[in-house]
């Protein structure tokens, strides 16, 4: 295991490297005393995501904001050959952190696909995992089991889209179409409901990692994952509370649908965001922060919200 740290432009504190299954893993660190807490981002962010949240909640927490192997800056090795890009991955991923870099229990905070991460992981290893809270949980609508509820052109197109995107050239030029900063922005306007949160700064933390070598090669390997767990499946089984907030407004995520989430025993609340999209940590920290913080004292005083 190799820490090294690098200069930042995300917050004050360094990004610091550790090395997993040989591959180096970077992360962000802060706060001194409290529950340990681990931030998991979704899909195509990084740990920059969480900018607005670290400092927060480091004031009553040893906060750590992670990213997952793929995206970011941590290494992006091949995918099928090198690393399958699969939910179990990132959850022995963020165990393996857990015992090695926080050695100690956390709570998790996941957004989007970070939701179905972290659930994994408690799931997977329930020693390790406190609690989890879940921001605008990814409920997976492209999964091969959702297709039948879809209407007719997402149950014929999306697979064929699948199918044409692992054509590598095809891939790799839709990807590049994706990765420019004219794209990036429009796809972050749709998702955000305050268009004001779509800054310069936004734009540029999601675009940089777009430029690693293996980054294409990623990003399609995800968008042909249809398998895996759906997030029924782990809330069925979660061995630890859970607390779910939800952007009212998220296009993508539709809050109709995420309600249901809330009817397994685990949820111990389900908090709309009103006025907010699929990235409420990033689009209102100010709401999204002080529940955290108020969930996380409760727990670890024993106390239901």
């Amino acid at each position: 295991m190799t820490f090294v740290s690098s200069p930042s432009t995300h917050s004050d504190s360094p990004v610091l490297t550790w090395h997993w299954r040989g591959y180096p893993i970077t992360y962000q660190t802060q706060g001194t005393q409290g529950p340990a807490v681990v931030l998991v981002h979704g899909f195509g962010a990084s740990l920059g995501h969480w900018r607005k949240n670290i400092a927060a909640l480091a004031t009553s927490c040893r906060v750590y904001a992670l990213d997952l192997i793929g995206f970011g800056g941590s290494a992006k090795p091949t995918p099928n050959t090198q690393m399958a890009y699969t939910f179990e991955t990132w959850s022995q991923q963020i165990a393996d952190f857990c015992r090695e870099v926080i050695a100690d229990s956390v709570f998790l905070v996941g957004n989007s696909i970070g939701c179905i991460a972290a659930m994994q992981t408690a799931v997977d290893h329930p020693d390790l995992v406190r609690g989890v809270a879940m921001i605008n949980c990814s409920l997976r609508l492209l999964h091969d089991r959702r297709r039948a509820t879809q209407p007719w052109f997402k149950r014929m197109g999306a697979p064929l889209l699948q199918q044409i995107l692992q054509v590598k050239w095809i891939g790799r030029a839709f990807f590049k179409q994706i990765a420019r900063s004219q794209t990036v922005r429009k796809i972050l306007l749709k998702a955000y409901a305050r268009p004001d949160a779509v800054t310069d700064e936004l734009v540029d933390l999601l675009m940089v990692p777009a430029s690693d070598p293996g980054a294409a090669d990623v990003f399609l390997a995800f968008t042909a994952y249809s398998q895996g767990p759906l997030p029924e499946d782990l809330l069925e089984v979660l061995p630890c509370p859970a607390i779910i907030l939800w952007g009212a407004a998220d296009p993508w995520e539709p809050i109709a649908l995420g309600q249901a989430l809330a009817n397994y025993p685990c949820v111990e609340r389900f908090i709309p965001l009103e006025g907010v999209g699929h990235c409420p940590q990033d689009e209102a920290p100010e709401l999204v922060n002080p529940i955290l913080q108020e969930w996380f004292s409760q727990q670890v005083g024993g106390n239901k919200l």
